[in-house]
């Protein structure tokens, strides 16, 4: 698998970010693509079976496979090889990545939000900052990362809840109230974010890309965690991407 068919993958399964990777300097991308299709892989791994110790197997796979990859032992497939290429050595700090992904090997839902907001913290966070680390990201502005994360992260997982509900990854019990208190933190931390904006380097605005419809998920789940989250229009993600590669504005 070359890198371009790696990217290709990343365009169907996660459109905004390879946008977002266009943005990027060219020196840069082979570290994010790469990046990115591990995720996906990682966050696809626990899901492939229903048995637990399955699940587990899997996703330890790819942990092994990321320890050998930064001592620089050959990949077991193309995309170890070109994350190896890219990132070299570090490319063992991803484990972390794949660590993070372990209780969804349970399909055990969450008891309430603040499991939620750890869950997130664990996945979405790192995977951001990793990002950034290609771009140069500077040391001082790692609080406007994180809340940039952790905001961006709980409205992709507000509005995958339906999904998610469906694989026993969701809530325990009904939950439109742990919705809307969940909508009502991921808004406030893209506030946060958004007000300290000035912090982050236009260089680094790509790994920090949310999408406009971000916040309009906030927004409408906040109002009512019972609401539909509609589809996205591709005219609107266009229009995002357009508007970061013009104007570096990563922020919702």
């Amino acid at each position: 698998m070359s890198l371009a068919e790696i990217a290709e993958g990343l365009r169907e399964a996660d459109p905004d970010r390879f946008g977002a990777v266009l943005v990027a300097p060219a020196v840069a991308r082979a570290k994010l693509w790469t990046l990115y299709a591990l995720n996906i892989e990682l966050a696809r791994a626990p899901l492939q079976s229903n048995e637990p110790l399955i699940a587990e197997m899997r996703l330890q796979w790819w942990i092994d496979q990321l320890h050998k990859s930064a001592l620089g032992m050959r990949g077991a497939d193309d995309l170890l090889q070109a994350l190896a290429e890219a990132w070299g050595p570090a490319t063992g700090e991803f484990a972390a990545l794949a660590e993070a992904r372990r209780r969804d090997c349970e399909r055990a839902p969450f008891a309430g939000p603040d499991e939620v907001v750890a869950y997130i913290r664990a996945t979405s966070v790192p995977l951001m900052q990793f990002a950034a680390n290609a771009l140069n990201f500077p040391a001082e502005a790692k609080p406007v990362l994180e809340a940039q994360a952790l905001g961006l992260g709980l409205a992709n997982w507000l509005a995958a809840l339906p999904a998610l509900n469906a694989l026993g990854l969701g809530f325990a019990t009904r939950a439109s109230e742990q919705i809307e208190e969940l909508a009502g933190i991921g808004l406030n931390l893209l506030e946060l974010a958004r007000k300290s904006r000035k912090k982050v380097p236009r260089s680094a605005a790509p790994a920090l890309y949310a999408p406009p419809q971000a916040g309009r998920i906030l927004k409408l789940l906040r109002q009512d965690g019972e609401a539909l989250v509609p589809e996205v229009s591709e005219f609107r993600r266009r229009f995002g991407l357009g508007r970061l590669a013009l104007t570096g504005r990563w922020w919702v």
